[in-house]
């Protein structure tokens, strides 16, 4: 027997439909499908704009070169984030000429509102706040924080798909929230992702600068009459980071089960909590949080050993991350988070996926409990 921590589960027939309608229409690359997902995920989750990428990572990037050129940031300017992270989280500000200032981590592995006040300096700009997990953590808090501050909010909503607080999805107070559809993500594409500016004009020049700068995309030319419908301006030195039509049409059907998927996920969280009956110390989900329980996140001090031992029994878990402060390039922070970098030596994510039973969870809760310290 083998225990993947993921593996994704798709509606292979509803999928292939979705594909055939863009084959059969000989049209697989943006518009049709991706206009089409975007108004479905505007309707989802009540946010005003919904932008299709080719991945979450481009979002980040976008939406801090969106907010840099927009109130005029310069190079070097700060943007308070995660240790605790996907290093594409803090890449992308390095992409954009800015600087990550590093701040400590919660009991919810959520930016600590604490810290975050502390490193505020005259050059702060935002906030990059990641729900890991599917967790909420401290959000709220860290959104007051940056409306006192004046300082832009952006959510790294990569593991929150279908994640609501206090029944609501998060998110409509920040400048920008960015969603993945990564592979093995709880709405799984191949690859792709999701930008929601909070204001039009930003997400109207997102668009341009996903498709090279032009300001009419081949769809929208493609609607047009007259002699001068392939005639365009290009108005930006853009890129190629817009989504296609394939993986628009695997998201219009996977959101149509996202809430469903989730539920059952948080069962798996639950069945995991009872066999546990707190002789394992797991993450918490914040107060008022329903979480899309991307991960089931444990600590154990014996994390190396206890990796290995499940590893022999056919247990395949992850770690969900390492303080990225450890990392070559981001040394010059490594120190200044103690909470993110004692947990990241002690976390463990333990299997999560939808091909999960109860016999799994117990057979694999058994091994923890037998191999932890």
């Amino acid at each position: 027997m083998s225990i993947q921590l993921f593996t994704p589960t798709f509606r292979i027939e509803e999928c292939l439909d979705e594909i055939r309608e863009c084959l059969e229409k000989g049209w697989t690359g943006l518009g049709y499908k991706t206009t089409a997902f975007e108004e479905k995920w505007k309707e989802y989750t009540g946010l005003t704009n919904a932008h299709f990428l080719n991945s979450a990572t481009v979002g980040l990037s976008l939406a801090l070169k969106i907010l840099k050129m927009e109130c005029g940031w310069q190079d070097q300017d700060e943007i308070i984030t995660t240790p605790l992270t996907f290093v594409s989280t803090n890449h992308a500000i390095l992409y954009e000429g800015l600087r990550p200032v590093f701040a400590d981590v919660d009991q919810y592995l959520c930016l600590d509102p604490e810290d975050v006040r502390n490193k505020i300096t005259a050059k702060t700009k935002a906030v990059l706040f990641v729900g890991i997990g599917g967790n909420t953590g401290q959000y709220e808090q860290i959104a007051a924080i940056c409306k006192q501050n004046q300082l832009k909010l952006i959510l790294d909503a990569a593991h929150m798909a279908g994640t609501r607080l206090h029944g609501q999805i998060p998110g409509k107070e920040a400048d920008a929230v960015v969603y993945s559809f990564q592979a093995v993500k709880n709405l799984p594409t191949a690859d792709s992702g999701m930008i929601c500016f909070k204001d039009t004009k930003h997400d109207e020049l997102c668009r341009k600068l996903t498709w090279l700068g032009i300001n009419k995309d081949t769809f929208a030319r493609s609607n047009d009459k007259g002699a001068y419908k392939w005639k365009y301006d290009v108005e930006y030195v853009g890129y190629k980071y817009h989504g296609n039509s394939i993986m628009a049409s695997i998201g219009l059907v996977q959101l149509k089960y996202l809430d469903q998927d989730n539920a059952y996920r948080r069962q798996l969280a639950s069945w995991y909590d009872q066999a546990f009956q707190g002789r394992v110390a797991s993450i918490p989900v914040a107060d008022g949080c329903e979480s899309s329980r991307h991960l089931y996140i444990i600590e154990a001090s014996n994390r190396n050993e206890l990796l290995l031992a499940l590893n022999e029994c056919g247990i395949y878990p992850g770690v969900h991350y390492r303080d990225n402060t450890e990392y070559r390039m981001y040394s010059y922070a490594h120190g200044t988070c103690k909470n993110s970098h004692r947990t990241s030596e002690r976390i463990i994510s333990l299997p999560m996926h939808l091909r999960l039973s109860k016999q799994d969870v117990d057979f694999i809760a058994e091994k923890v409990m037998t191999y932890s310290k």
